[in-house]
């Protein structure tokens, strides 16, 4: 797909979404089949819990010396009317933490509810979240004239700026264009990123699903790559996982080009709201301004929870985190 940035374009309102709409009971791809069989692909062991109304992926990640702790993102999922079975399922987790001889189970729920019936049995508030716990959410139901109101002026503002310049917008699931990119924005803005398999390994991940998909979209610039993005689609609504820019070509705004034609697209497949996964004001202050400006809703999850299965290795792993 092809986008000129050469006229001007409509606006789409991005408008609150409730947090109620957006926590629909297993929505989240981090619960999802596809996705705990791209973790398969990874090495990783993944145990799959589904039993009196509670379901939740547990996904065992390695550490140094040959240990391991695990880890249920975006989860468990439980339906309504079934919280009194949550001890069982703890038990479950605690059995197969000893079982697997890990050092602890981390659980990053998505409901408040659930972080209070976790908490209640023997889980404690952790500081190391692996999925970020707040997020800019975006709603694509709305029509032009809302979401033009709706926009920070100075979102508005760039994208004219692009448009300018006529960037072309690609999806061309370029992945080592992708990688380079983001190894160049990694070292300027001092993050880390995944190793460059796990790229390679998520873009070519193509289930027969539609309601999972994974694509790299690239603003073009006079022949090179001025920013970059890799959209994860899952049943209604996209995530932007992962994103790279150009440091020399800032002045052309590409990122505003880039994000304008990915709401439009997703909007145009009829999703239903846009992810922009992750907003910290202390530890990503630009990209956080960035998301803020599209005029989506914040929203936080309860974070991340951790049980000790090997107390005296907690300590150590605990230790050893705060001091790398």
């Amino acid at each position: 797909m092809r986008t000129n940035y050469t006229n001007t374009e409509s606006f789409f309102f991005i408008s609150i979404i409730s947090i109620n709409s957006y926590i629909s009971i297993g929505e989240s791809f981090l619960q999802s089949k596809e996705w705990f069989n791209f973790q398969r692909s990874l090495g990783r062991s993944v145990f799959e819990y589904d039993k009196n109304g509670i379901r939740a992926g547990i996904v065992e990640h390695g550490l140094p010396y040959n240990k391991n702790y695990l880890y249920v993102p975006h989860g468990p999922v439980i339906e309504r009317g079934q919280e009194n079975n949550m001890s069982e399922f703890i038990d479950y987790l605690k059995n197969l933490g000893k079982e697997n001889k890990s050092i602890h189970i981390k659980v990053e729920p998505l409901d408040q509810n659930i972080s209070e019936l976790i908490v209640g049995n023997g889980f404690v508030k952790s500081s190391k979240e692996l999925q970020p716990s707040k997020t800019i959410i975006l709603d694509l139901n709305k029509n032009e004239e809302e979401i033009l109101s709706s926009m920070h002026q100075k979102t508005r503002y760039n994208i004219h700026v692009a448009e300018r310049y006529g960037i072309v917008i690609e999806r061309n699931n370029d992945i080592e264009t992708f990688i380079q990119l983001l190894r160049k924005t990694a070292r300027k803005d001092k993050f880390q990123p995944h190793e460059d398999n796990y790229y390679r390994k998520l873009i070519s991940f193509s289930p027969e699903n539609n309601d999972f998909q994974v694509s790299i979209f690239s603003a073009q610039y006079k022949g090179g790559v001025a920013a970059t993005a890799l959209l994860l689609t899952y049943k209604k609504t996209g995530f932007y996982l992962h994103g790279a820019s150009n440091y020399n070509m800032r002045a052309i705004m590409a990122p505003f080009a880039l994000h304008w034609h990915i709401i439009r697209h997703l909007k145009e497949a009829g999703l239903n709201s846009y992810d922009m996964w992750g907003v910290d004001e202390k530890r990503w202050p630009g990209v956080t301004r960035f998301k803020n400006g599209w005029g989506g809703e914040t929203v936080q999850h309860p974070g991340s929870f951790d049980m000790a299965i090997s107390p005296f290795w907690y300590l150590v792993y605990e230790f050893a985190r705060k001091i790398i």
